[in-house]
């Protein structure tokens, strides 16, 4: 259940930056609670987590699959830059995140 509270929390993440984008170029008190809401949520989520993960592994996971969605929202949703770099170290953030959970 802790690897599903990581996932959760992580899409926490993914959305309060998201939310962030959205509420720079609005700039309404809508989108700031959608950020306050997703980043919170993405913490409480994150906490439950590591009750069962240690705070190395669920930190950096947490990190990296957030940074990840991030980037996808970013290009799927803001038309951001899908350059073959950009695909490199996303990949790289992803098999971190990956070779963490295969030590654990």
């Amino acid at each position: 259940m802790a690897w599903l509270y990581l996932v959760i929390a992580s899409f926490g993440e993914i959305f309060g930056v998201m939310f962030i984008n959205i509420y720079l170029q609005k700039k309404s008190l809508q989108w700031l609670l959608m950020v306050i809401l997703s980043f919170s949520g993405g913490f409480l989520f994150l906490s439950l987590a590591m009750r069962d993960i240690p705070l190395g592994t669920a930190y950096a996971i947490w990190t990296g699959l957030g940074a990840a969605g991030a980037v996808l929202i970013g290009i799927f949703f803001f038309r951001e830059s899908a350059g073959w770099k950009r695909m490199l170290f996303l990949c790289c953030i992803i098999a971190g995140a990956v070779g963490l959970k295969a030590i654990e």
